[in-house]
């Protein structure tokens, strides 16, 4: 079967170890200077300045300038969900110091991390699997579905489930958690629920 152009020329872009090591500091969803990744990607600015034009042009970033500073971030939430499950299948690898810099505490990331703009980890794997067990969620081909209890669940939480749904992104995506090699909840609701406990809190 012949390999479609995009996805192989996505392939060759994140192929490249130093762009991987960049996409991957982008996935919490938080924007980024070229000398900031180039930190994390272990390449000189120079060369970071190519690798990030590279994947900007691809539609896989996207860039804002704020005064001298050009700052990255990941095109969309399209894009982390793509990459999230690829990373479980990345052979386990000894990281050099200087990468790791950018997280030091992995057993922290295992526990609790943001997937772009969703809770990841374990913590967010724990959550979603109480809401199935719970029947507010139910996992439907790849995606999760609202159960009218859970649409009152939702409802009590302060979230608005009718304006999650009519967003053009996936509503309830079962994003595949690279850490737990189970899902966790993300799209439009899983976005959010951070969102919502943080107002019942404040």
């Amino acid at each position: 079967m012949p390999v479609d152009p995009s996805f192989a020329l996505v392939g060759s872009l994140i192929g490249v170890p130093a762009r991987a090591n960049m996409m991957a500091a982008l996935m919490d969803g938080r924007a980024q200077t070229a000398s900031e990744l180039a930190f994390v990607a272990g390449v000189t600015p120079q060369t970071a300045s190519s690798h990030l034009a590279k994947l900007t042009e691809a539609g896989l970033l996207a860039v804002e300038r704020q005064g001298r500073h050009r700052y990255y971030r990941l095109a969309g939430p399209g894009v982390a969900e793509a990459l999230e499950p690829l990373t479980h299948l990345t052979p386990n690898q000894r990281v050099p110091e200087r990468r790791r810099a950018h997280a030091r505490r992995v057993g922290e990331l295992r526990q609790a991390r943001m997937c772009y703009d969703h809770l990841a980890g374990r913590l967010g794997v724990a959550i979603t699997d109480s809401l199935v067990k719970r029947r507010f969620l139910r996992r439907v081909e790849g995606d999760f579905r609202v159960g009218p209890k859970g649409r009152a669940f939702f409802d009590d939480l302060g979230v608005d489930v009718a304006a999650a749904e009519g967003q053009r992104r996936h509503f309830a995506r079962c994003c595949l958690d690279w850490s737990e090699r189970r899902p966790h909840l993300g799209g439009a609701l899983g976005r959010c629920l951070p969102s919502a406990w943080s107002a019942q809190s404040g």
